[in-house]
């Protein structure tokens, strides 16, 4: 899976993505303008020792994206871009995620511009919240979408066991 942020503002929330991204074997796409330099020290401590270990990519705005990525998408695999926001119509839970899908999310302070949403209406997805609250956290979105998008293709080259660091699990 791909995780796209388009323009992040909040060096934390990209941090804490990342490492939810080197976790998952997701790549970081990441649109600019950036309201943080990558090498500021609040980025590295939310993304800990994983940054490193990160498939990170850079764009200087949307179109340049869009030019960089079309072959993969209209290639063999044809990757869907998704559009979280809270404007969408459809819920993420009613969407088919394919294993090379992009999953792209906004700046925290106005998510994805409207321009963008209205060109792509089929692809808009939203997570379901209450009526007065205006959203969630930007790493947790990512979270919950990104997961539900692995989920659905068997958690393909994930692990799925686990193992206690010292003892072990009775039969």
């Amino acid at each position: 899976m791909k995780i796209v942020l388009h323009q992040p503002e909040i060096p934390q929330n990209t941090g804490n993505i990342g490492r939810t991204c080197a976790a998952t074997g997701s790549s970081l796409h990441l649109i600019e303008p950036l309201g943080f330099r990558l090498n500021e020290k609040e980025i590295r401590r939310a993304g800990m020792d994983y940054w490193e270990k990160l498939d990170v990519r850079r764009y200087m705005n949307y179109e340049e994206f869009l030019r960089e990525t079309k072959e993969d998408r209209e290639g063999c695999l044809g990757a869907k871009i998704w559009y979280a926001t809270t404007k969408a119509r459809r819920t993420y839970t009613e969407v088919s995620f394919g294993p090379e899908d992009y999953l792209m999310f906004g700046k925290e302070s106005a998510g994805i511009p409207e321009e963008i949403l209205v060109e792509n209406e089929e692809q808009c997805i939203r997570i379901p919240m209450l009526p007065t609250i205006r959203s969630l956290n930007l790493a947790n979105s990512v979270a919950i979408v990104l997961y539900e998008a692995l989920r659905q293709n068997d958690f393909r080259n994930l692990q799925l066991d686990g193992n206690l660091h010292r003892l072990h699990w009775k039969e």
